[in-house]
């Protein structure tokens, strides 16, 4: 992972200071507006017609856009019927989010990838004073995920704490799989449409930033998306967050990363109920009925490993959770973090010295 771009993606998480409410119609037969990201690095403009039952989406990233029929099924999930093969199974919450399996995202319109778009909202940059987030970031290469945290103090001064499984693997990633920063602001664009916000990440590509007044928020980076959830208070697991989720998952198994950074392995991307109990045992199932994770979460602010040393996470995370599974010689590491309907999880687990299964994904309820 590229630290310096991390950097300066995560810089512009926190400068997301006034969010608009957004107007949001409460009648379920209005259409409704999303912004989305991909985890291969989409950025997309969506619409949603309960009415016509259609989907459409333009793709600010490649070019892509199409309306696409839909129908609903029996348990709340659309099917899209995309003539293109792109878009291909979606589940919304109306006017709070929306989650799309996608077959061909990416520049070379060939990519699986998960879509989480979030009502679109008026967004403005006016302030950099305390404001805290927990984050992952999903994408498709890298070992996939990232955690951590961002936080402004009241001079604006910008602080990032992260965790990147894979860079416990030494697999030409850094020596320290954790990082941390201390910088200044930087120079945001605002699209005219003040719907989201932007800034050059390289010649020629952009990352777009958005997000709602209820605490959520996105970046979509040419290196994938990061979503991050306002922290909570305490580091308790608060019963609130128990339910069922709706859920659409990526997975990739026996992935591994070669030259150029270029990460082969199977790709999957399906749907799964979670379940979360009143004390944190989460269970995440596909589609199929198979089990992908099954766990009782913990604080991470009381996971030594992660967080409690100057080599460690900088930030206890609280309202992010987390659990170590020893399998064998290796650790896998399982994370979620939570905020009023929704819920992002995420899984890394090595398999050997140098290949490895990953999992994330986001539930809605």
């Amino acid at each position: 992972m590229n630290k310096q771009a991390l950097a300066v993606i995560l810089l512009i998480l926190v400068t997301i200071m006034t969010i608009g409410c957004g107007s949001g119609s409460s009648s379920s037969s209005a259409a409704r507006a999303y912004s989305g990201t991909a985890s291969v690095g989409d950025f997309l403009s969506i619409t949603l017609d309960p009415t016509a039952q259609t989907i459409t989406y333009t793709n600010y990233s490649n070019g892509d856009s199409g309306v696409i029929p839909y129908t609903l099924n029996s348990d709340g999930t659309y099917t899209l019927n995309d003539p293109t093969g792109n878009l291909i199974a979606a589940y919304e919450v109306p006017n709070y989010g929306l989650l799309i399996q996608a077959a061909k995202a990416g520049p070379n319109h060939a990519t699986p990838a998960l879509i989480t778009a979030i009502q679109q909202a008026p967004i403005s940059i006016s302030s950099m004073a305390g404001h805290q987030y927990n984050y992952m970031q999903f994408r498709t290469t890298a070992g996939g995920l990232e955690v951590g945290s961002v936080a402004t103090d009241s001079q604006g001064n910008i602080t990032t704490s992260s965790y990147w499984p894979y860079g416990e693997m030494g697999m030409g990633g850094p020596p320290d799989p954790f990082g941390s920063s201390t910088f200044l602001g930087s120079d945001i664009q605002a699209d005219p449409s003040g719907n989201f916000l932007k800034l050059m990440a390289d010649p020629g590509q952009y990352s777009y930033i958005f997000g709602t007044s209820n605490g959520l928020f996105a970046v979509d980076t040419p290196n994938g998306a990061i979503l991050g959830f306002q922290k909570a208070t305490s580091p308790a697991f608060d019963p609130s967050y128990a339910g069922t989720y709706q859920a659409i998952y990526y997975q990739k198994n026996n992935a591994s990363t070669g030259q150029g950074n270029v990460e082969t392995g199977t790709p999957n991307l399906g749907t799964a109920t979670l379940t979360i109990g009143s004390s944190g045992q989460l269970t995440v199932q596909n589609a199929q009925g198979t089990t992908l994770l099954q766990a009782t979460l913990s604080p991470i602010a009381s996971a030594s490993y992660l967080y409690g040393s100057a080599s460690e996470l900088q930030d206890p995370c609280y309202g992010m959770f987390t659990v170590r599974v020893t399998n064998g010689s290796y650790n896998q590491d399982i994370f979620a973090t939570f905020v009023g309907q929704a819920v992002l999880f995420s899984s890394f687990t090595p398999i050997s010295s140098s290949n490895y299964n990953y999992l994330y994904g986001v539930g809605l309820k």
